[in-house]
């Protein structure tokens, strides 16, 4: 995620709480819904939606923050 911003990932991690938060929340939504896809670790399919929807969430809410940071 963010890939070609890494610095700036890396910046708001030091400097945003909400940011950060997000991010470790995203990171942790992936880790569970790949575990759920792989079968590591199995859920019902409200449940996997659910995460999917989530993730998507914090992800779009990363992208506005980074948009901001970007513009300023």
């Amino acid at each position: 995620m963010f890939e070609h911003h890494q610095n700036e990932v890396d910046n708001l991690l030091n400097q945003n709480i909400e940011f950060r938060r997000l991010y470790n929340k995203h990171q942790d939504l992936h880790k569970r819904v790949h575990e759920a896809e792989i079968g590591t670790a199995p859920l019902d399919d409200l449940t996997l939606m659910q995460l999917k929807k989530e993730k998507l969430w914090a992800k779009d809410r990363l992208s506005h923050i980074m948009e901001s940071h970007l513009d300023h």
